[in-house]
């Protein structure tokens, strides 16, 4: 039960990665406020029972941001993890085809979210002794390849920003970190799942990474749990790859197993 009787918020976790960790934090002891603008907080929270609190809220906006830890206050006295994981796509056209307004937008969610979870977290969790705040980042982060200008830009800044606050926070006993996930089956890439399997191409899904597949949630959220957890203690200000690879290696043929290349 590493995080017994803790008090835990994640945001975006009506579906995907945000819905797997709050379970899997539930299961360890936390107490967890589901923050979500949709009805899925409220299905999360469901499923959770008595553990959990559901909040429907904009991660973009501070004055909900400003809501959601304090009802963490209100209801579980402090808080002790912050899992800023809520993001939009921003869709896939190129630098020339997309409109400035959709670029605003996917860094109002994407990068201002995360810094305000910052913000907004971070005094009450250090209050409370010190405790953990995750960002949800991504490979299209690290670099080009994996996602829209907008999209791409905005987690670029989302690891950027763990990088600073961890360095502004110091003595504080907060921590840092975000994960930086691949390809992954949440409610975002559930078209290209869907299609996939509808066309029985579910074998050209993440082949262009070593483990030649696309990640589960509970896979995503399992890395999140790890980094909030005193397993990590000393882990600080950090991007972790959770992507099977694919960040490893600049593009190239890849050699195929038990083959040789040509």
């Amino acid at each position: 039960m590493r995080f017994g009787n803790k008090s835990v918020i994640v945001t975006g976790a009506g579906s995907g990665i945000g819905r797997a960790a709050a379970m899997l934090f539930a299961a360890e002891g936390a107490r967890v406020i589901c923050a979500d603008l949709t009805d899925g907080a409220d299905a999360t929270a469901a499923t959770i029972g008595d553990a959990a609190t559901a909040i429907r809220i904009d991660a973009g906006s501070e004055d909900d941001v400003a809501r959601a830890v304090d009802l963490a206050r209100r209801r579980h006295g402090g808080l002790d993890v912050m899992f800023a994981n809520a993001g939009i796509s921003g869709g896939m056209a190129n630098i020339f085809d997309t409109d400035v307004g959709l670029i605003a937008e996917v860094l109002r969610v994407n990068l201002i979210g995360p810094f305000l979870a910052i913000k907004h977290a971070a005094p009450l969790i250090a209050d409370a002794g010190g405790g953990a705040i995750v960002l949800t980042a991504s490979v299209a982060g690290i670099r080009s390849g994996a996602g829209s200008p907008a999209y791409s830009a905005s987690k670029a800044g989302v690891i950027n920003l763990a990088q600073v606050a961890a360095q502004q926070l110091s003595g504080s006993g907060v921590r840092v970190n975000a994960i930086c996930p691949g390809l992954t089956e949440t409610g975002m890439t559930k078209p290209t799942f869907d299609y996939a399997r509808g066309a029985g191409k579910m074998d050209r899904v993440g082949r262009l990474n070593p483990l030649r597949r696309g990640a589960q949630p509970e896979e995503l959220a399992r890395v999140a749990l790890f980094l909030a957890s005193e397993e990590a203690s000393y882990v600080n200000g950090q991007a972790l790859a959770v992507d099977g690879g694919l960040s490893s290696s600049h593009p190239v043929t890849r050699q195929e197993y038990g083959k040789t290349a040509v």
